[in-house]
């Protein structure tokens, strides 16, 4: 099966193998030297603007295995590609987790890889993001791992109103993920900035717990948002629970690993 891997870094650089194809990209943390020559089938670089160049034509998708999930892959404009591998780490935490009629709300749930893990297990989701696209495209990957029929809701919503209404309605979850972005804006344009609503977020998702909840798992890609950052977040909103916390990070063969955004989690006995 055609799987990710990272195949090197180095200045300034990341390149990675999305199944048959290789791609290189910006990673600024990336500031030692790389151990072999980078070249690949494609790279991206933001200078002087946001644009691809090709060695080789690639498909307009394919699909490729992250954390046991088949996800596709398709080269956007901003440089993504549809899948964030660091979180795959989460995903393979959060499955050992996860007992008969767990209900899991994934928020800021992008293409989907941890809500399909999730099912994967056989938990109901809730999968809610703010944009229609990629709400569709998470489900094309259901589609691709015979998902179609798992219980899972697909919503388009901003977050904090969406937590706001089930609360009101009594609707309570056994596990919360999310990994809101430094700043977006809602389905219906509401402004999101990490630094200002972050405590009102994890509020609300505190309400929404069930009663015997199992996890609330947190990671975001900020700068300045360090594991102790979002460790101390968690303390002070959740309370003494057990709460573990780290870097997220690509790790390949015989290569440097690359942090890559934080994560901190509550895990409940």
């Amino acid at each position: 099966m055609d799987v990710y891997e990272l195949m090197d870094s180095g200045n300034g650089k990341k390149w990675e193998r999305f199944g048959p194809f290789s791609i290189v990209r910006p990673c600024a943390q990336a500031v030692w030297k790389s151990k072999s020559r980078i070249d690949a089938d494609a790279s991206f670089s933001r200078e002087p603007e946001n644009r691809w160049q090709f060695k080789k034509k690639l498909p307009a998708s394919w699909i490729v295995s992250v954390g046991g999930v088949k996800m596709k892959i398709a080269p956007t404009d901003f440089g993504h590609l549809g899948v964030f591998p660091e979180h795959a780490l989460l995903w393979q935490w959060m499955r050992s987790q996860i007992r008969e009629k767990c209900r899991i709300l994934n928020l800021f749930a992008y293409s989907g890889g941890l809500t399909l893990a999730a099912a994967q297990e056989g938990a109901e989701v809730c999968h809610l993001d703010a944009s229609q696209g990629m709400v569709d495209w998470a489900r094309e990957n259901a589609k691709i791992n015979s998902l179609e029929k798992a219980p899972i809701r697909w919503i388009v919503d901003d977050a904090l109103k969406f937590l706001k209404r089930e609360e009101k309605r009594g609707s309570f979850y056994d596990g919360i993920v999310l990994d809101p972005p430094t700043f977006g804006r809602g389905a219906k344009g509401e402004v999101f900035k990490i630094e200002e609503h972050i405590i009102p977020l994890l509020e609300s998702c505190k309400a929404v717990l069930s009663k015997q909840p199992r996890f609330v798992i947190f990671s975001c890609h900020t700068p300045g948002f360090t594991p102790i950052v979002l460790e101390h977040l968690l303390v002070q909103v959740f309370g003494s629970h057990k709460i573990e916390s780290g870097e997220m990070i690509l790790e390949g063969n015989d290569v440097f690993s690359i942090p890559s955004g934080s994560f901190a989690r509550v895990v409940y006995p």
